[in-house]
């Protein structure tokens, strides 16, 4: 018999379903020579520093440097604090059993860094030493599978994937727990925590945020004349800006009226925009946001979804090509995208036999391809996960759709020494632009200033000029769109050129890590949503003005952190080189944190909705009156929720939340709904009410 391992339930029975074990068992399914088993997500974990003897939060127990780590079976927490999520317990059990009857192992896992970690940790956790062998795919329609256990690798092919991810997570470990305590010494407060990869993610919002508040706006002023031509006209304005008022009124006044303008340039030239690259991962999460305002772990989450129903590919991809042999089956994709009711007019344009391949190139594949979607006709969507399988198909039409042309008109005029300028550009053929046809692929720049055109040499008469007044402006308040762009180009931004130049074009975190770092900035309370933007709280910007300058925050040293993982995964750093360099620096930035003199933040509390007469008080964990005699105990983490201070304001003060999005059923389905008292001032769900005034569920 043969052991296959898949990371979730679905896919275990998908992947049991083509080898033909159709006999189902309580947690695993068995026939045609296989046991297809599953795990639960993360069902090992690292081990709590409770488990090394750290009970309590001191100095003098810092760093805490477990060597070596230990693997535990996966945690809960609950109001008696962390014991064991019986479910994963059972399950590890289930495995045990299915391996100890099994000759070897296939892994089939997500095929990841993720995916690679969930297995080794299990394996390891079990004391397993069956042979095992890499189930490596990118889709998991029927096809993809049959052809994967075909294909399949010796486990030791993947050693330096697990390396990396084995090595990020004890880094994590390391950096988070220790910088955590140290500041919880420091702040007196419980609620907090410091992250390899969160706090630098924290400095840039923070960043941005004071930059845009403490900008200083300055005037400036703009000239600009007016050419009439036959049967239109033309602004042509000023080359360069004034910044001094009196300089551009004086420029003003030396245009005399029945002033005539020399057309000095006139230049016509066809410029060709190329269509996108195909989606990733970080991609596809900016667009969902700008688009569909989408968080970006929604995002994922309803990715993760569609690539579970065969629908699209591998979603957590740092790739935006695919290679050859996959180009192989794009004209039959695109085919069966063209035929979506959306895409219908802009496939009859398509030729299918011309394709743009910008995005086919064997050489930038990582270990998936870019994101495209499998043929599978989607059925029974909802609607946000049909916006966003439109949204890749659409990519997948405009990644192999001809350039764009546009006509680009140059025409400068001379008044005595003062050059003016105009510039316009006109599209002549949509090309890739016409997938989905939106207001900016539709705009013609500049033509707003008239549509007159002139002829170098031509000597017209000034119809009229004037003067504008306009002001600089600060950067934009980051967006999740603009924030996972730069965390994902955030090494362009570093001063230092060899610190540049080592972490150029991968950034901060992963694109399957960033939507957890931005959650968790919400969940800590350090972030919070004005809009679109993303706004630090105070509690946020307390600690960003505490830990900026220290090693914690250094957006480059994070940088070259993930560079240094992708060198393990290459085999060309050794993970013990890169563990000894995040001990030490564990060591100075736990010592930083502790010498740091950060005044406690203030404590919150809010009149007793229960007795009316003691005060709540917010702590780490829990929320509680100090009315001895009253006994009203909430806790932060309600079913898989923890509460934010918001939410609890909001329900001491009105006894129910606002809506909070992601919860997550018995059968792991998503839903939406507010946190509420009951008549014992016990939580429960409240759910919204729909047209008719019935509560949605």
């Amino acid at each position: 018999m043969i052991a296959i391992i898949a990371e979730k339930p679905s896919v275990g029975m998908d992947i049991a379903r083509v080898v033909g074990a159709d006999s189902k068992n309580d947690g695993y399914c068995a026939g045609g020579g296989y046991m297809v088993t599953w795990a639960l997500g993360h069902l090992v974990s690292l081990a709590l520093p409770d488990a090394y003897g750290y009970t309590k939060t001191a100095a003098e127990d810092l760093p805490m440097l477990p060597e070596p780590f230990r693997l535990v079976s996966r945690q809960v927490r609950t109001d008696r604090g962390m014991v064991p999520d019986l479910a994963a317990s059972k399950q590890l059990r289930i495995i045990e059993s299915v391996f100890n009857r099994c000759g070897s192992i296939i892994v089939a896992t997500d095929a990841g860094r993720e995916g690679e970690l969930i297995f080794r940790w299990i394996y390891d956790y079990l004391g397993c030493t069956k042979p095992f062998r890499r189930l490596w795919i990118s889709s998991l329609t029927d096809e993809a599978i049959r052809k994967g256990l075909e294909e399949l690798k010796d486990g030791s092919a993947y050693d330096s994937l697990y390396a990396a991810a084995d090595s990020r997570a004890k880094a994590d470990w390391l950096v988070g727990m220790n910088a955590s305590r140290a500041l919880a010494i420091a702040s007196g407060t419980p609620n907090s925590s410091i992250g390899r990869v969160q706090t630098p993610t924290l400095a840039m919002i923070c960043a941005r945020f004071k930059e845009n508040r403490e900008f200083v706006s300055a005037p400036y002023w703009q000239l600009h004349i007016t050419l009439d031509g036959k049967e239109s006209y033309r602004r042509f304005f000023r080359v360069g800006n004034f910044g001094d008022k009196a300089e551009a009124e004086a420029a003003y006044r030396a245009i005399p009226s029945g002033s005539v303008a020399e057309i000095t340039k006139a230049e016509r030239r066809e410029v060709q925009q190329q269509p996108p690259l195909l989606y990733d991962l970080t991609a596809l999460q900016k667009d969902c946001n700008v688009h569909l305002d989408l968080p970006a772990a929604k995002t994922l989450d309803i990715a993760q979804t569609l690539y579970e129903k065969k629908l699209i590919s591998y979603p957590r991809t740092g790739s935006r090509h695919i290679p050859q042999d996959v180009m192989a089956h794009v004209p039959e994709l695109l085919e069966k995208i063209s035929a979506m009711p959306e895409f219908r007019e802009y496939g009859k344009t398509l030729d299918l036999s011309a394709l743009n391949t910008r995005s086919v190139d064997d050489t930038e594949v990582t270990d998936h391809h870019a994101l495209i979607t499998t043929g599978i006709a989607p059925e029974g969507l909802s609607e946000a996960e049909s916006a966003v399988y439109a949204l890749i198909a659409g990519r997948m039409l405009e990644a192999f759709s001809p350039c764009c042309k546009k006509e680009a008109l140059l025409m400068e005029c001379r008044i005595g020494e003062t050059v003016f300028r105009s510039k316009s550009s006109a599209v002549t053929s949509p090309g890739w632009r016409g997938v989905f046809g939106r207001k900016e692929d539709k705009e013609e720049d500049g033509l707003n200033d008239g549509h007159a055109v002139f002829s170098e040499g031509d000597r017209i008469p000034v119809s009229g000029h004037g003067l504008v007044q306009k002001k600089t402006v600060p950067k934009p308040l980051y967006t999740e769109a603009t924030l996972l762009a730069a965390m994902e180009t955030c090494g362009k931004d570093i001063a230092d050129g060899e610190a540049r130049e080592a972490v150029k074009d991968i950034g901060i975190g992963t694109p399957a890590t960033r939507a957890a770092i931005i959650t968790t900035l919400f969940k800590r309370d350090y972030v919070e949503r004005n809009g679109k933007s993303l706004v630090p709280t105070g509690k946020g910007l307390l600690l960003y003005g505490a830990v900026k300058d220290m090693l914690v925050a250094d957006v480059s040293l994070t940088g070259s952190w993930e560079n240094a993982l992708s060198q393990i995964e290459r085999h060309t750093l050794d993970p013990d080189a890169f563990m000894a360099s995040i001990r030490d620096y564990t060591r100075k930035a736990t010592g930083e944190i502790l010498r740091l003199s950060l005044p406690a933040a203030p404590v919150r509390t809010f009149t007793c909705p229960k007795c009316k007469t003691g005060h709540v008080i917010l702590k780490g964990r829990t929320a509680k009156c100090d009315n001895e005699g009253c006994g009203l105990l909430v806790f932060r983490k309600f079913l898989n929720k923890e509460l934010t201070d918001q939410h609890l304001e909001q329900l001491f003060s009105s006894g129910t939340t606002r809506l909070i999005k992601g919860f997550k059923g018995k059968k792991g389905v998503a839903f939406d709904a507010a946190v509420a008292f009951d008549a014992g001032f016990n939580l429960v769900l409240s759910f919204p009410k729909d047209g008719k005034g019935r509560k949605r569920k």
